[in-house]
């Protein structure tokens, strides 16, 4: 049974997979080629799923660090004799600067060991098991390394020392002093694909690893303006938010993990490496504030082309996709797996890909609105959405995309009173969620704006008239006097953090009095004794409890922040990023009773939720000009009140 708890680890990406390492340097996660391939190392989720650790053999202390703007990982080993340094990073492309950071990735994952002072004692265990564990490979001893076999899987382990090779996997010890560097390397291949994996030499090792911090630094140079309070948290989050984003299509998984537990032993488990599309105008805001408007358009286009043509004939536009675009989520469980802390069952791929929530409509219309500027104007665009082939005539867009943005806002204003499984993927029966509701709201605002460039005016007067109907639905239905508050269905009295959003969408003013209501409930009844935010605390159909949600209590401190309470905004933004991990990580949840994180890890909702909430509360106490890349001008994110129409 994996222990090791989930703030214990730290994350590596090359932008198209990554890796967790434990504080003990162990890699206990990593997934080739893709963030949604079947694990290599999966220790995170059974003692027997394989790992690698390189660690000193008698460490009485370990601090660890990633480097300046990068996400290359430092972990310092102090032992009785020495201090030794072991440096990781999943390599980057050769030669990759700026944008095109994780362009050609070779899928090599990077391990270097430098005695700092002294001499240390260094041990090496090296347990590949492929596909979750399923495959036992072949191991080889070969000049400057050994190579596994086994499954669809070709690994090639360079190292400078020879290695013991047994039936279960490597191991090997290796003597540092001071100014002594020994490089470790991981090569993988498919073996359906062509060209092969190698044995790096030790130069090659040292040059792909300086390489790949010249490549973050360069990233983080050119899209990280933001001045304001909490700035590293925030630049940090910026580069946390690019390792979950898959390069070869600008998708952001939700996480690096699968099955990380929203309460410690329960079944709570699911697949997070996918992209949703409920995410997208909370991401492109974060990316605008936190990286730059490049790879929130890169975002922008890999949901809208994933998207394309799921309103054709009536059907539902899908919630999720996988990190190419893939439609077919077919959740699977994995039994022979025991999960982190015996918190089964272990899934892969994801149930909720073929729910009904109405929400989507005005989630992706809304960030069609944010990045308007770019997206109609052919001079601006820039990264996947460059293409020639994606528009029509400049600077207008294509037929087809405009057809498919007008067919949101009229799906929208269609099934609004249709009942969903709404935005926390409840998996009980459908109802009347007022956060859908809300949403299809904002569908048909933002389809207003938008109406002349895509060629909809003669649908404006239509839009409004269903915007007004659903107004009057949410201001009777959603309000419930015994609670004092919006609530999170029509006719009930539970609350719901997502009703946080009323003022952060424009439906209403933040300072308008049902709004401080609602926030003062979401304050007063729906916090722990941390207060930090639950999503609800109603039955949702799952058995099992979960922690408070960060992302949530981020968009308390925003909310609060609108509302012109800043000292309050600080205090709950203050109690969420205490909640940061020593290197920067957040997750998705805390625990209740024992304050770790909990859930999928890390969680990109949760750092955007971190970066817009800090960027709400700058706004409040010193306004500024947005963050644009090479510090040229450009809007930031749209304040969503001034697209109200109704």
């Amino acid at each position: 049974m994996s222990t090791t708890p989930i703030a214990d680890y730290a994350l590596l990406s090359d932008r198209h997979s990554s890796a967790l390492v434990g504080r003990d340097g162990s890699i206990d996660w990593l997934c080739f080629p893709r963030f949604d391939s079947p694990s290599i190392f999966g220790r995170l989720l059974d003692d027997e799923a394989g790992h690698w650790s390189i660690r000193a053999t008698s460490a009485t202390q370990v601090t660890r660090r990633y480097l300046d703007r990068t996400m290359v990982l430092e972990t310092t080993f102090a032992t009785p004799t020495g201090t030794v340094a072991i440096t990781d990073a999943l390599a980057m492309g050769d030669g990759n600067r700026g944008h095109a950071l994780g362009q050609g990735a070779p899928h090599l994952l990077l391990r270097s060991a430098t005695c700092l002072d002294g001499e240390v004692e260094v041990s090496l265990e090296y347990v590949p098991r492929p596909e979750y564990g399923l495959v036992h490979p072949l191991f080889d001893a070969v000049d400057g390394g050994v190579t596994a076999f086994g499954g669809a899987d070709v690994l090639v382990l360079s190292s400078p020392i020879a290695l013991t090779v047994d039936r279960s996997g490597v191991s090997g010890k290796l003597q540092l002093r001071r100014g002594e560097t020994a490089g470790f390397a991981l090569h993988h291949r498919q073996r359906a694909e062509t060209g092969t994996a190698k044995v790096w030499s030790q130069s090659e090792i040292g040059a792909r690893l300086s390489d790949t911090v010249s490549a973050w630094e360069s990233w983080s140079e050119l899209h990280q303006a933001y001045v304001g309070p909490w700035r590293d948290l925030v630049h940090h989050s910026g580069r946390v938010l690019q390792s979950l984003s898959f390069a070869p299509t600008g998708a952001i998984c939700a996480a690096a993990t699968t099955s990380l537990p929203e309460v410690e032993g329960g079944t709570r488990n699911w697949d997070y490496r996918y992209a949703w599309v409920r995410d997208a105008s909370f991401t492109i805001e974060a990316l605008w504030v936190a990286a730059c408007p490049d790879e929130a358009n890169e975002f922008f286009d890999y949901v809208t082309t994933s998207a394309a043509g799921s309103l054709d004939g009536g059907g539902d536009l899908q919630i999720m996709f996988g990190i190419g675009g893939e439609r077919d989520l077919s959740e699977r469980e994995l039994p022979h797996l025991e999960g982190w802390r015996h918190s089964t069952p272990v899934r892969v791929g994801n149930g909720a890909w073929n729910q009904r929530q109405l929400d989507v409509y005005g989630e992706l219309l809304s960030a069609v609105n944010r990045l308007s500027d770019h997206v109609f104007d052919n001079t601006s665009r820039v990264g996947p959405t460059a293409s020639p082939d994606k528009w029509g005539a400049p600077p207008d867009l294509a037929p087809v995309t405009k057809r498919f943005f007008v067919q949101l806002a009229e799906t929208a204003g269609r099934r609004w009173q249709e009942k969903d499984q709404g935005l926390w993927e409840v998996r009980g029966e459908p109802r009347d969620f007022l956060y859908s509701k809300l949403i299809c709201w904002v569908a048909l605002d933002r389809a207003v704006a938008l109406a002349d460039p895509l060629h909809a005016s003669d649908q404006v007067e239509g839009w409004k008239q269903t915007q007004a109907q659903i107004r009057e639905a949410i201001l009777t239905k959603g309000w419930s006097d015994r609670a004092n508050a919006f609530t999170q269905s029509f006719g009930s009295d539970d609350l719901d953090a997502s009703n946080l959003m009323l003022s952060l969408v424009g439906f209403l003013p933040a300072d308008e009095p049902k709004v401080l209501a609602t926030i003062d409930a979401t304050e007063e009844r729906l916090t722990d004794a941390r207060g930090l935010v639950y999503r609800y605390r109603s039955h949702d159909g799952l058995e099992g409890e979960e922690g408070t949600f960060l992302m949530c209590t981020f968009w308390l401190a925003q909310a609060l922040a609108q509302a012109g309470q800043t000292a309050r905004a600080r205090a709950v933004f203050e109690r969420a990023v205490a909640f940061v991990n020593d290197v920067g990580l957040l997750a998705e949840e805390a625990g209740a009773v024992s304050g770790e994180l909990l859930g999928n890890f890390p969680q990109a909702f949760s750092h955007i939720g971190l970066v817009n909430a800090a960027w709400a509360i700058s706004q409040t106490e010193q306004p500024q000009d947005p963050p644009a890349a090479n510090g040229n001008a450009a809007s930031g994110p749209a304040d969503p009140a001034d697209s109200s129409s109704a």
